[in-house]
């Protein structure tokens, strides 16, 4: 069976999430600022409800995007990170919230991929292990516990993901291939879905965003095996994994829109550094399906992940170019300076 490259289902995804004609011809104001009341209103995208998007819902609670005068859709969660940059790119939304990975894979193929916001500055998939894999394994060192791997099938959310990156970086670290050395299985972005997968045995472990993990050590499910937010991979420490990315033409037509977007997220993000007591009560109402000793335990993990500020900073940057091009899914990183315009940049 032939290899598909990443690029070949990316750009796959993209004609198919076109809408209709009249996505092959956007409006023939496209390359002028907005005006009117479009002028501040923002097409939002995201790919699921995992804990890098919950900036956007404290925003959205806590009024600051109404406070910077913004008007945003329903922020459809798009499933995938190939479905989110071909909305992006078909001019569907405006911004997208996804993962560094995401905007790598878009900028091979628009290099006017534009990244102005941080959401989450650890890498925040773990490896999750099911009944499958022996438990002494979690005692071991990790190139023993990417062993432990070999000949299983791993779930992760689709091709060209952070789920799928962090899989085969790790195996390649070890002289194993994610082609032949494990069977990944595609299995979307949905919470229930991969924890039944994993339940029912369809899959041996998973790779996925947090709180899958937790919630899956919560029903006695699986157990986290790798984890590179406490500290499990060393060189992932500190990456730009959570963004919010978006394009030149969009930047051209609604930078002030974007600015605000971004001001709003920085409101979100301090509050997420308060308060605990109140962190946790918004993340219940955010995952609504997590019991209340699951919350208590992720806020502190979240108040360590999500930065202070928005600021997409270089040295965070740069550790996720290293990871995206370890694991060979970029093979020439851009420049920070390429896809980070100097207003949203940080230290």
């Amino acid at each position: 069976m032939p290899v598909v490259s990443r690029r070949t289902l990316l750009t796959t995804a993209l004609a198919a999430t076109l809408p209709l004609p009249l996505a092959a011809c956007l409006d023939k104001d496209a390359d002028k600022p907005a005006t009117g009341a479009d002028a501040m209103r923002l097409g939002v995208g995201q790919i699921s409800n995992s804990v890098a998007f919950f900036p956007l819902f404290v925003a959205e609670e806590n009024g600051s995007f109404a406070a910077e005068g913004l008007t945003l859709g329903e922020r459809p969660r798009l499933g995938t990170g190939a479905k989110l940059a071909a909305a992006l790119q078909s001019g569907s939304i405006d911004v997208g919230a996804g993962v560094m990975t995401d905007a790598f894979n878009l900028f091979k193929i628009n290099p006017e991929m534009r990244v102005v916001a941080a959401l989450v500055t650890e890498y925040y998939v773990d490896i999750i292990a099911g009944p499958g894999i022996a438990a002494t394994a979690a005692d071991g060192p990790l190139a023993a516990k990417v062993q432990a791997l070999r000949g299983k099938k791993v779930g992760i959310t689709g091709p060209g993901s952070g789920t799928e990156a962090l899989l085969t970086y790790l195996l390649k670290q070890q002289k194993l291939d994610a082609r032949t050395d494990v069977t990944m299985v595609n299995l979307g972005a949905d919470a229930s879905a991969s924890l039944g997968a994993l339940k029912a045995g369809r899959v041996d472990a998973l790779s996925f965003f947090q709180p899958i993990g937790q919630q899956a050590e919560a029903q006695r499910i699986g157990r986290i095996l790798i984890s590179p937010a406490r500290g499990d991979v060393p060189e992932l420490r500190g990456a730009l994994h959570g963004v919010a990315f978006t394009t030149q033409q969009v930047l051209d037509r609604k930078g002030p829109a974007v600015a605000a977007f971004v001001r709003a997220l920085a409101s979100a993000e301090q509050a997420i550094h308060g308060d605990a007591a109140a962190v946790g009560r918004l993340l219940q109402k955010y995952q609504t399906t997590m019991d209340p000793a699951t919350v208590r335990a992720l806020v502190p993990v979240l108040q360590q992940e999500i930065p202070a500020t928005p600021a997409p900073g270089e040295a965070a940057y740069a550790t996720s170019a290293r990871f995206h091009q370890g694991s060979g899914l970029v093979a020439a990183p851009p420049a920070y300076a390429a896809v980070v315009p100097s207003s949203f940049a940080g230290s």
